[in-house]
């Protein structure tokens, strides 16, 4: 590109920006002081385009945006002023390309830290007539066709060349983020979420402008990537996806990535981040995978505290965006809080102040509006320290509501009548409530089969499905095993056969709120392993973080493949080898969905004893695990294994570690009429939300603070984080 080219381009970027050439050069002496700094230098550009002149408006580009700059900034240590964002109608395929060149490859030394964002429309374009010259692209703001032109123009931001603009950084500690995707589906299922793919156009053209920087590119850049990439999707022919939450949207894959960034700790690799990241998006109900590419094989052991050099060794929730009234008034960026949490953390929530000092004081929630929220020094902690802005907090309470609903979301496939008729059905369900998919938050998804529709459903041969029958998918769009009916079925009757089934999954969604992997005092640690042969094979592990050292983690960690899902195949035998690493007892439960989502426990069983009155008695005793102590669950004999049963589909265990004794929830799961056994058996649950609630009760029980605090213990559970630890295990059953 010719200089007075760049420099036209470059003014109107400035203009767009709302930037005159005197701000940006004081910008650029604020970049040479920084230069002049031991510590690498850390540059961004961020992407994010909601509008789009020719396509449906996304919703969460924007928030993604807020979601990185927050995180680089408060966590990781970027300077604001290093941080470029480009959004809408400034993202246009010049001012992108050009701000990364002036932005990053010419402010960039060796060993300075660079990341490129991009949320977003993709596509595909042809460059050639052979089937290999069809390329990924960016959809750029002002990528729409020119239909005044006999060809269709397009200004796309070829993958290929941000590929050859990555190679021409000169560091080597740099990474991608791409939130979008290139495929577009031609069958669409039932979905709660919306997709960032627009359907590829067989007469586009690319710009010949893109195709003259390519060529200058390839004379500059490196042979080979030195860059991390982090896409948000691993198989060509998934879709990158957004998340609907109460106050926002966002892709979910920079929310679940950038949130367990905020609680990891600097020594975990990239890899193993990445790859925890695809267990948090399939929590969701979706089977969109990420992806990471790597330029060298010593790369896959790079830590973040190598990739980002974070100034702070601590996990976090979030940080202290602002603070009013002298001190009174506390604004909160909330993104460190797990997605499924986040939807139901309420007022009175407690977290602690993170002090570099030592001293501490305890905010207290007194309003959220999706990822911001309001506190107040709590009472007794206004005179410990005064909060900044920029400060990390850490979850030390958490408050739920007892009153949660399972919401399912009305395909928009559904006739009017059809949705008419099942709004009033689920009216009739207790815990259960229906709105309209896209318009409100949800859990799952109503709607039809479409006519003609070959997929393996339930069984591993393919069943061939017309006319259109009922049934509950995920918000990814996945059917849920055995809640398809049968074809003519009234809408009214389909609800009426679900009541278990959505029952069931409201008490996972129960469970799944204890999940604290980031946020628990608790030291432990459990990993699921296959005992198949003489040497168990590991699958997954999970520890809780909080107690862990900057570079405990590091030691030893389970190599879980980034962008694939854990694999456990049908007839395995699995245990989990669980370890108490605290100074205190600690007790465990254990409660699952197995792969036909239905509902599984973990039942101790004593060894019947004969009663004065001649009857055997048996009960359930409490597992318990000692300090220091590593105990495997259940304890496996010959004829009493826990062996994986189809069908082939995902599977999740949540194990819940306590200080104190699951009173309730043994007392709730002695009710049910299984076999007495002296062992330790995983069986059906046969009455999950009784379990499920009692479960929460026992935690609220367990914690202390609640009679601190003056809040309605019979409207809120109240957990205490020094009391209670929950890790989730999900894999794919095949």
């Amino acid at each position: 590109m010719k200089r007075r080219t760049f420099l036209q381009r470059f003014g109107s970027l400035l203009a767009v920006l709302g930037l005159t050439e005197a701000e940006w050069f004081s910008l650029g002496n604020r970049y040479q002081q920084a230069l002049a700094q031991p510590s690498p230098r850390k540059l961004a550009l961020i992407i994010g385009i909601n509008q789009y002149q020719q396509s449906q408006i996304l919703n969460g580009c924007l928030t993604d945006v807020e979601l990185q700059k927050e995180l680089l900034i408060h966590r990781f240590g970027f300077q604001p002023s290093d941080i470029l964002a480009l959004t809408d109608e400034q993202a246009s395929r010049e001012f992108i390309e050009s701000a990364f060149v002036e932005h990053l490859v010419k402010q960039a030394k060796l060993g300075d830290i660079v990341l490129f964002h991009f949320s977003g429309y993709g596509s595909r374009v042809r460059l050639g007539t052979s089937l290999e010259a069809v390329q990924n692209a960016l959809v750029t703001a002002d990528s729409a066709e020119n239909k005044s032109q006999a060809t269709k123009i397009v200004n796309y931001l070829l993958e290929e060349t941000l590929m050859l603009m990555l190679r021409s950084l000169p560091t080597e500690r740099a990474t991608a983020v791409l939130d979008t995707s290139y495929y577009t589906p031609t069958t669409f299922l039932p979905t709660g979420l919306r997709i960032r793919s627009r359907q590829m156009t067989t007469e586009a053209i690319v710009a010949a402008a893109e195709l003259d920087l390519q060529k200058q590119l390839r004379e500059k850049a490196a042979t080979e990537l030195s860059a991390v990439v982090l896409s948000a999707t691993t198989d060509p022919n998934q879709v990158a996806q957004e998340v609907q939450l109460s106050g926002f949207s966002a892709g979910l894959f920079t929310y679940a990535l950038t949130q367990y960034l905020w609680e990891a700790t600097p020594a975990t690799t990239i890899p193993i981040s990445i790859s925890r990241v695809g267990s948090v998006m399939q929590q969701f109900g979706s089977t969109q995978q990420p992806s990471l590419l790597m330029g060298k094989k010593n790369q896959q052991r790079v830590t973040l505290s190598e990739a980002f050099v974070p100034p702070f060794t601590q996990s976090a929730e979030g940080v202290v965006t602002a603070v009013e009234d002298e001190g009174k008034t506390i604004h909160l960026w909330l993104a460190g809080l797990p997605v499924q949490v986040l939807e139901y953390y309420g007022a009175n929530s407690r977290l602690t102040l993170v002090s570099q000092e030592g001293a501490t004081a305890q905010l207290v929630l007194r309003s959220r509006n999706g990822l911001t929220a309001k506190a107040q020094l709590a009472s007794g902690s206004e005179n410990k320290i005064i909060p900044q802005m920029g400060q990390l907090v850490q979850e030390t309470v958490r408050v739920l509501p007892r009153n949660i609903n399972l919401t399912v979301a009305l395909d928009g496939g559904l006739e009017r009548i059809e949705r008419v008729d099942a709004t009033s059905a689920f009216a009739t369900v207790e815990h259960v409530s229906s709105v309209v998919a896209g318009e409100q938050p949800a859990d799952y998804v109503f709607g039809e089969l479409p006519d003609g529709k070959t997929k393996d459903l339930i069984a591993s041969t393919a069943l061939i499905v017309s006319p259109s029958r009922y049934g509950l998918f995920s918000l990814g769009s996945e059917l849920i095993p055995s809640t398809i009916g049968e074809a003519g079925e009234a809408v009214k009757v389909a609800v009426q056969r679900l009541k278990p089934t959505l029952q069931t999954l409201l008490a996972a969604k129960l469970w799944r709120l204890t999940d604290n992997e980031g946020s628990s005092c608790l030291s432990v640690k459990a990993t699921l392993e296959i005992v198949n042969g003489i040497t168990p094979r590991v699958v997954m592990q999970r520890e809780t973080m909080r107690t862990l050292g900057a570079e405990t983690v590091s030691k030893k960690q389970v190599n879980t493949e980034p962008g694939r899902i854990p694999i456990v195949p049908i007839g395995s035998k699995i245990h989990y080898r669980i370890q108490n690493m605290g100074t205190q007892p600690v007790y465990l439960m254990l409660l699952g969905l197995n792969s036909a989502k239905n509902a599984i426990a973990l039942y101790p069983w004593q060894k019947e004893t004969e009663s004065e009155d001649g009857t055997n008695n048996a009960s359930l005793e409490d597992i318990v695990i000692a300090p220091g102590e590593t105990l495997t669950l259940p304890q496996s004999t010959t004829g009493f294994e826990w062996v994986i049963q189809g069908p082939a589909f995902f599977s999740e265990n949540q194990l819940i570690f306590s200080t104190s004794p699951f009173t309730q929830t043994r007392n709730a799961l002695e009710t049910t009429k299984h076999p007495r056994a002296d062992r330790q058996r995983i069986q059906p649950l046969l009455n999950p939300l009784e379990v499920a609630n009692a479960l929460l009760q026992d935690l609220h029980n367990v914690s202390p603070v609640k009679a601190e605090m003056n809040i309605s213990t019979a409207e809120s559970y109240v957990l205490d984080v020094n009391n209670w630890a929950s890790l989730a295990f999900m894999y794919q059953v095949i």
